[in-house]
């Protein structure tokens, strides 16, 4: 039974509903909110404990947001504003109605709207529009025990830290010392002697992606984001990191699929948004699909005899089609992880060639087999024929389906765009043309 089936929502006075609710896992609750009522949602969301409303906030669709925040009085509105993050807020100032920006604006406190402006100035999809300008930084010249000080007084004062920056009075990055560090060292230690110098950065305009890539990489918790004078920014944590990671892999995902448009939640789009993310990449594989049918124009005079061959053709498309997807899902996902780079793609044309080659055997043995021992029972020169054709084609497709993305991403593209459904009707239109054209000169027809 669920948690909420039993409860009467509209008899708890505002003490028994906010007991009830401080043992409601936040996951559950998150669960069920497309089942509350608009009177229900904002009756239980202003009893939550501030800093389960700003999880809350967080986790709902913009559409949901947008109600809410509408729902909420000019005093709760306020409230919820002066607990958010300024990246939190950033956000919603980016992302909500004209209506919803302003009233948000309104009711932001000089500080947080100080450091949301600062935030508006960076692009969203870049390093510094993921930063929070709240962090703790110290100057080198300080002991452990000053420095110590320092992080009690200010700790509730930022989203979550987890190191100490190291600055000039110039406000440049100097070094890095974590916690752990500062707690186990001697309170008269000077901490330019401990912290870290080698340390991994970002500046703003670096691409989102990378930032998530880099901080993966070097298995950080945070990563401190600097101005092209090395002057400290901001600093990025782990879990805006996860939200890209989630958001990129969607878009990737769309892009896989044959689809445009940026991410979002599947029932918070409506149907003509749906129908734009897929409508324009449909239409353009419609038409690249129509090749296939100038090449079968092309030949049928040559096989008005051999009409065996047509009966192969989905043999052919489908193989070729999921060879040449295999390469380029591993392509893919190499580019994306930062396990491959362009400057691999000698060594990955050379690897996929040896690969194609004993690709292209094996699958031209089985089709040699399979057509000749089993119906329709081609001769053994015809399925010799079909199986050779066959492996050209996995050869080819393997090839094609390593090299397309290492070239789309050299040219400054997303690889992903080469994949899924877009490559197989490539290596449809390519593979058709090498198994008609092969079968031609082995058969000797005009």
């Amino acid at each position: 039974m669920d948690w909420k089936d039993n409860i009467e929502w509209e008899t708890l006075d505002s003490g028994e509903l906010k007991a009830l609710l401080a043992d409601i896992p936040l996951a559950d609750l998150l669960e069920d909110w497309d089942s509350f009522s608009d009177e229900e949602a904002i009756r239980i969301f202003i009893h939550l404990d501030p800093e389960t409303k700003v999880d809350v906030i967080n986790e709902l669709s913009n559409t949901k947001q947008e109600t809410l925040l509408t729902l909420l009085s000019e005093r709760h509105l306020k409230q919820l504003m002066a607990e958010m993050e300024p990246d939190d807020v950033t956000d919603f100032l980016q992302e909500m109605s004209p209506e919803i920006r302003k009233s948000v604006w309104d009711n932001l406190s000089d500080e947080l709207r100080t450091e949301t402006l600062f935030l508006l100035r960076f692009d969203e999809d870049d390093a510094a529009g993921l930063m929070t300008p709240r962090y703790l930084a110290i100057r080198g010249n300080v002991s452990v025990h000053q420095a110590l000080q320092f992080v009690r007084r200010n700790a509730e004062k930022v989203e979550a830290f987890y190191s100490v920056y190291v600055v000039d009075e110039l406000q440049r990055l100097l070094g890095v010392i974590s916690l752990q560090e500062l707690l186990g060292a001697g309170d008269d230690t000077i901490v330019k002697d401990i912290m870290d110098t080698q340390f991994a950065s970002v500046r703003e305009d670096t691409d989102q992606e990378e930032a998530a890539q880099i901080l993966e990489t070097y298995d950080l918790t945070s990563l401190p984001v600097v101005n092209s004078h090395n002057k400290l920014l901001g600093v990025i944590t782990f879990d805006d990191i996860i939200d890209v990671i989630r958001e990129e892999h969607t878009e990737d995902t769309y892009k896989m699929g044959a689809m445009t448009g940026n991410a979002g939640r599947y029932l918070d789009t409506s149907i003509m948004g749906m129908v734009k993310k897929r409508v324009p990449w449909l239409v353009i594989l419609l038409l690249l699909g129509t090749v296939t049918t100038t090449v079968l124009d092309h030949y049928q005079a040559s096989f008005l005899g051999m009409s065996f061959l047509i009966l192969f053709i989905p043999v052919i498309t489908q193989t070729g089609g999921n060879s040449g997807n295999q390469a380029s899902t591993l392509m893919i996902r190499g580019l994306a992880t930062g396990e491959l780079h362009t400057r691999d793609t000698g060594k990955v044309l050379i690897k996929e060639i040896a690969i194609g080659l004993i690709m292209g055997i094996v699958t031209g043995l089985v089709i040699v087999l399979r057509s000749w021992l089993m119906p329709p029972g081609v001769s053994l020169f015809e399925a010799l024929v079909i199986g050779m054709s066959l492996s050209f084609v996995v050869i080819f497709a393997t090839v094609i389906g390593a090299l397309a993305p290492m070239v789309i991403s050299k040219m400054g593209f997303d690889p992903t765009v080469m994949s899924g459904p877009l490559m197989s009707t490539v290596i449809d239109v390519c593979g058709l043309t090498i198994y008609f054209e092969t079968a031609r000169r082995l058969l000797n027809l005009g």
